[in-house]
């Protein structure tokens, strides 16, 4: 009578194959998920940018009122969502810009509003020296990190 079955050496040696493997794909699926938060950031970055650029389109164009002195780009980021009167427009109808801010993927505290979460940059502000002002000219991200190609997320 013989009996079949697995030695204790061939499981060990199964389960460490079996360790050595997870241990791979870990750091694997830690940078997929990173290069997904980046590719959302770049999307956010870029839907939003394309907001201020139609805003102040339209505001070149004299579809916003703009008073002496202002810039032509939107006031908050608010502005881009609940929009503006259109001045060429007869019964007076929004323009809107933006269906929602979207929250900044690298943001650390998921229960701070959408709008607060993104770095502004006015139209008088340096480029070296991003800081907010009376109109929004331009939007970064706050986090402290840097993406997968080595350049800080605030630099995007």
């Amino acid at each position: 009578m013989r009996l079949r079955g697995f030695t204790l050496i061939e499981l060990v040696v199964t389960v460490a194959i079996v360790a050595i493997l997870a241990g791979g794909i870990l750091p694997v699926a830690k940078m997929v998920a990173q290069r997904e938060k980046e590719k959302e950031l770049r999307a956010s970055l870029r839907n939003m940018r394309g907001a201020i650029d139609a805003y102040k389109k339209a505001s070149d164009e004299q579809k916003i009122r703009k008073r002496p002195g202002q810039s032509g780009y939107p006031p908050s980021l608010a502005a881009l969502v609940e929009g503006v009167a259109d001045e060429s427009d007869p019964q007076k109808n929004k323009l809107r810009f933006l269906r929602r801010i979207p929250a900044d993927p690298m943001s650390a505290d998921p229960d701070v509003p959408a709008e607060q979460t993104w770095g502004l940059r006015s139209y008088a502000s340096g480029p070296d020296d991003p800081q907010p002002g009376v109109d929004v000219y331009d939007v970064y991200s706050l986090s402290a990190g840097a993406g997968l190609n080595g350049r800080p997320y605030s630099a995007w």
